[in-house]
């Protein structure tokens, strides 16, 4: 069952047909996910081309979705709670008819988990109808919303996406272009957006390009191209579309019929593109920052290999984050890499415990240990993170259980000590184990026989490849590239008598 927001087609009511269902996850020691976008321009089927794309991306947010189109006179929107094929059968695409659509699967980082905030966020402004659909968090919501209402606004969702629609809306510019561009330089953080009027898209990245966006080309000989936004370029190989370029940071991008135009509007700003996208979010068949995340990954192993290899049997990875790191380490050590974790891709959204009391049932449901291969072997466990510690150590405990006569687990990046504020669901400082302990007591808890991090020097080189990018690598440092102040450290006034 599934509850579903229809906006703007002629003769459809939104229509309840019940609940989307928890996702259980088996690793509460993952980063959640920020949110995926997609655009298409020029396509006589667009929505299905969004749909394609979205489903490529469901790795970004498996909480909601939904895609708006137009056809050069209405705009109209589809969005539903769960993952983009239980959303989108197609009953549902065919309700979508237009040549222009933009798309989005999300993970909840500021506003409510609820079908109010799915997005693409349908507005009716002073300039026109718009849908925006939006990657990131803006850390700067709070004075801006406040001031836009004092204005007037009336905000329908508790989303900060709706913030941008709204500045745009009372910006005084005299072109939706200029208003566009006006808003973007007044909001502060991380976006990577794609937004829709009847008639044009639109696609732009904050001045720090913190997340990707990446535009790509359909070429079409009897007709114009179709021009395509995804957050990851693994989504143009399911589309046939040829990535072109990334949208700069501090871009602006315009697609009408008559063609593409660019323009910047923020310059000079130092690039501090996360990191994580690398370690963790994106797909290794991606090219995120001009650099294939497959390559970084592999290079993360080498570089773990080299700074704290252990005498070993085996190379075994954490599936399936931990795959490709495995992979170099393997490589650059000389040990075998073998799949000792098998891992059940076949799990539904929901399940029944057998029983409350089982331990770690949540691992073993997805994750088997192979006994012959392990039993008696010295073991190397790669992993791309630890954020709590739990679910590393009911891993751990797996595979010694197995028979494992040694557990040394690796780690392809450095301690995370600090919350992200850019559209990383993180938890808390408090919650972070590397925050709080030492790297022997995160060993003790998690009861490996070692423990080593890869370190922020060997990260930074793994992930560039020469590109020059630079990045933002708060979460490891505490040192964040714009202003944030964290209400968890501001202790309250004491009373004055």
């Amino acid at each position: 069952m599934k509850r579903l927001l229809i906006e703007g087609i002629p003769g459809e009511e939104i229509r309840v047909t019940g609940e989307a269902p928890a996702r259980p996850e088996y690793n509460e020691d993952k980063l959640r996910e920020e949110c995926g976008v997609v655009a298409v321009h020029a396509h006589p089927d667009a929505a299905r081309q969004v749909y394609l794309g979205l489903y490529a991306l469901q790795h970004r947010g498996q909480e909601s979705a939904g895609i708006a189109v137009a056809d050069g006179k209405n705009l109209s929107n589809i969005k539903g709670m769960g993952l983009v094929s239980e959303i989108f059968t197609d009953d549902v695409l065919d309700k979508l008819k237009g040549n222009m659509s933009i798309g989005h699967t999300r993970y909840s980082t500021t506003g409510d988990s609820a079908l109010l905030n799915a997005q693409p966020i349908r507005v009716e402004s002073t300039k026109g109808l718009i849908a925006i659909a939006h990657n990131g968090n803006l850390v700067n919501l709070g004075n801006v919303r406040a001031r836009l209402e004092r204005d007037g606004a009336f905000f329908q969702t508790t989303s900060d996406s709706e913030i941008i629609v709204q500045l745009i809306a009372h910006s005084r510019a005299n072109t939706l272009v200029d208003a566009i561009a006006d808003s973007l330089s007044q909001v502060d953080g991380a976006f990577s957006i794609v937004m829709m009027t009847r008639d044009r898209i639109f696609a732009a990245r904050d001045p720090r390009g913190f997340r990707p966006l990446s535009m790509g080309r359909i070429e079409n000989p009897d007709g114009p191209d179709t021009i395509v936004f995804a957050s990851e370029t693994c989504a143009f190989d399911l589309l046939r579309a040829k990535f072109e370029r990334d949208v700069e940071p501090g871009e602006l991008v315009m697609v009408t019929r008559d063609g593409v135009t660019s323009r910047h509007f923020s310059t000079g700003v130092e690039q501090s593109s996360c990191i994580f996208e690398h370690v963790y979010f994106a797909r290794p068949d991606s090219k995120i920052f001009n650099r294939w995340v497959q390559e970084s990954r592999e290079e993360m192993g080498r570089q773990l290999a080299r700074e704290s290899h252990v005498p070993a049997d085996l190379v075994v990875p954490v599936p399936d984050s931990g795959v490709t790191a495995a992979i170099g380490y393997a490589a650059e050590s000389g040990v075998p890499f073998r799949f000792g974790l098998i891992r059940n891709h076949y799990v539904g959204r929901t399940f029944i415990e057998p029983e409350q009391r089982v331990r770690d049932f949540g691992v073993k449901l997805k994750l088997n240990p192979v006994r012959n291969l392990l039993e008696g072997k010295r073991i190397i466990l790669i992993d791309d993170s630890i954020i709590r510690g739990t679910t590393s150590r009911k891993i751990v405990r797996m595979v010694r259980s197995a028979g494992a006569r040694e557990v040394h687990l690796r780690i392809s990046c450095p301690p995370t000590i600090s919350p992200c504020y850019y559209g990383v669901d993180t938890p808390s400082k408090r919650e972070l184990i590397a925050a709080n302990n030492s790297i022997e007591e995160i060993r003790q808890f998690i009861e490996a026989d070692s423990l080593a991090y890869l370190s922020m020097d060997g990260l930074q080189k793994s992930c560039d490849g020469g590109e020059g990018n630079k990045f933002c690598v708060a979460c490891y440092t505490g040192k964040y590239p714009t202003q944030w102040v964290d209400v968890e450290e501001i202790l309250p006034a004491a009373a004055s008598l």
